[in-house]
C-alpha cells in the first residue's frame, strides 16, 4: 500500500466517523419529550515515512474519541441541556480537594509553632 493510499484510507475512515449523528445522536421521543444525545468528538492521526540503509518504511494511523456529554430534552414548553455526571471525575476532584485542605491545614499549624 502506498503512502497516498494510507493517507486516503485514514481520511476516509475519519470522514465516515464525522457524521453529525456521532455528536448529536438519533432523537428519541419518550413521554412527550424529544431526547437528543450530545457528545464531544476528538480526532487524531499521524503518519510517517522513511528511507535508510535497510530499505523504505511508511506507516500511519488515526483514531477518534467520542465522549457522551448529556442530552437535549425538548418539550413544547422548553429545551434544556441535561448533563451526564462523570462519577470518576467527581471522585477525583473530591480527593484532590481533600488533599489540598489537609496540606493547607498542616502548613497553617506549622506556621503557628
Amino acid at each position: 500500500m502506498s503512502e497516498q493510499d494510507i493517507i486516503t484510507s485514514i481520511a476516509d475512515r475519519l470522514k465516515a466517523s464525522g457524521d453529525v449523528k456521532v455528536i448529536f445522536g438519533e432523537p428519541q421521543v419518550l413521554e412527550g419529550k424529544t431526547i437528543v444525545p450530545v457528545a464531544s468528538v476528538a480526532y487524531g492521526f499521524g503518519g510517517g515515512s522513511g528511507t535508510g540503509p535497510q530499505g523504505q518504511g511508511s506507516g500511519g494511523g488515526g483514531g477518534v474519541r467520542v465522549k457522551p456529554l448529556g442530552v437535549l430534552e425538548i418539550t413544547d414548553e422548553r429545551t434544556r441541556f441535561v448533563p451526564i455526571v462523570d462519577a470518576n471525575r467527581l471522585a477525583t476532584l473530591g480527593v484532590v480537594a481533600s488533599v489540598l485542605i489537609v496540606w493547607m491545614l498542616t502548613r497553617a499549624l506549622r506556621k503557628r509553632r
